[in-house]
């Protein structure tokens, strides 16, 4: 790296920073913080534990945007201030050269998260899968989504959940939900909600022809304060039935799978991972809140999208992406024009590209600060 080099990145993170700053809302979160921070100090936080954990939570979430920004201003100034040293000594030079590379880099996966903004993005969310009509070749299908996703988790260190998974009669999956864990999980995988389609030569067709299958995937935000929502037993109707094991596990023994229907709205939400039936219908319940609390959200803003999502039917014309494994090998992300040309790469759950590439277009039509 040569000098000019270096006055250059150093006028140019100036304007990033700035960027950065206004993208995070920086100047808007600061009041908010200390204003909940004077808040947890008084001596009564604690009487309210609900609330106590509430206010911790969205501590937590302001200030960890607040201090990783104030990282990266930090590794900033230690450039700008050893610069000038630097210039004449070549040892020093070579140190300078190096926080320069690390701070790229840093400013790089800063930018990725100003892109996560929206009100729920931090939080964990809720998949399900949805197999189209095509029988055995979409459920199969339905299973290979559910694997790229489970890999995805894994390579996020993200946590995943099942908490309903029923197989096909002869292969796949005919419906599945999952919960996935972990930081900024819902604003990641917000862009895979719609239909999947896979274009392949049929493993289950003896001609060898090619087939097209479909599956819509449906992603819903994990929402804690979807307590607040309140669900009237009459609302509800609660079946329950014996539970089939993901992987072979066999059936078990009692009725401890439970679903729950809402009358009002038609929502349906299954659970069968845990053998006590009382602890799946506490995590249908969950669910359903987080569900409702969405459709809520939604009302409020007549420029959102319904709670089925953009994509109703689950057929051709319909899709967000289509993953081609012959007579080429190509995923292409519709509403953005991002592809791939490695398959199998994305199978195994190299999603990050069609994220971000999604998450940029939606921040394309934004501007505005969004407190979490």
């Amino acid at each position: 790296m040569e000098k000019y080099e270096v006055n250059k990145f150093i006028e140019d993170t100036k304007i990033r920073l700035n960027d950065i700053y206004d993208a995070l809302c920086i100047k808007d979160k600061l009041p908010i913080y200390e204003k909940l921070k004077k808040e947890s100090e008084d001596a009564t936080f604690w009487n309210n534990p609900d609330n106590a954990k509430n206010v911790i939570s969205k501590m937590n979430s302001l200030n960890k945007d607040i201090t990783d920004y104030n990282k990266g201003l930090t590794m900033y100034n230690s450039i700008v201030d050893s610069k000038d040293d630097a210039f004449s000594d070549p040892e020093m030079f070579e140190i300078l050269t190096d926080e320069i590379k690390e701070l790229e880099k840093y400013l790089e996966e800063l930018e990725n998260r100003t892109l996560l903004s929206g009100k729920y993005d931090v939080n964990s969310c809720i998949l399900e899968f949805h197999p189209g009509a095509g029988g055995t070749e979409s459920m199969d299908w339905a299973s290979m989504l559910f694997r790229m996703y489970q890999r995805f988790a894994q390579n996020m260190n993200y946590k995943f959940e099942i908490i309903n998974y029923e197989m096909g009669d002869e292969a796949g999956i005919k419906s599945a939900s999952v919960i996935i864990s972990g930081e900024y999980a819902y604003g990641m995988l917000k862009s895979e909600k719609g239909v999947h389609r896979l274009v392949r030569i049929s493993p289950f067709d003896s001609n060898k022809r090619r087939h097209t299958s479909f599956c819509s995937i449906d992603v819903t935000p994990e929402i804690e304060d979807a307590e607040d929502i309140k669900i009237n037993d009459e609302d509800i109707r609660i079946d329950t039935y014996l539970s089939s094991g993901h992987g072979g596990q066999g059936v078990n023994t009692t009725y401890s799978a439970v679903r729950v229907t809402h009358l009002p709205t038609g929502i349906v939400v299954t659970c069968q991972n845990e053998r006590s039936q009382l602890k799946n219908k506490d995590i249908c319940l969950k669910v359903l809140r987080s569900k409702l609390m969405e459709l809520e959200l939604k009302k409020r803003d007549d420029e959102m999208k319904s709670l089925k999502g953009e994509q109703t039917n689950i057929n051709f014309g319909s899709q967000i992406r289509s993953y081609v494994f012959t007579p080429y090998t190509l995923v292409k992300d519709h509403r953005t024009d991002y592809e791939v040309g490695n398959v199998q790469a994305v199978m195994d759950g190299d999603l990050e590209g069609f994220m971000y590439s999604y998450l940029k277009k939606l921040a394309g039509g934004s501007n505005g600060c969004s407190n979490k």
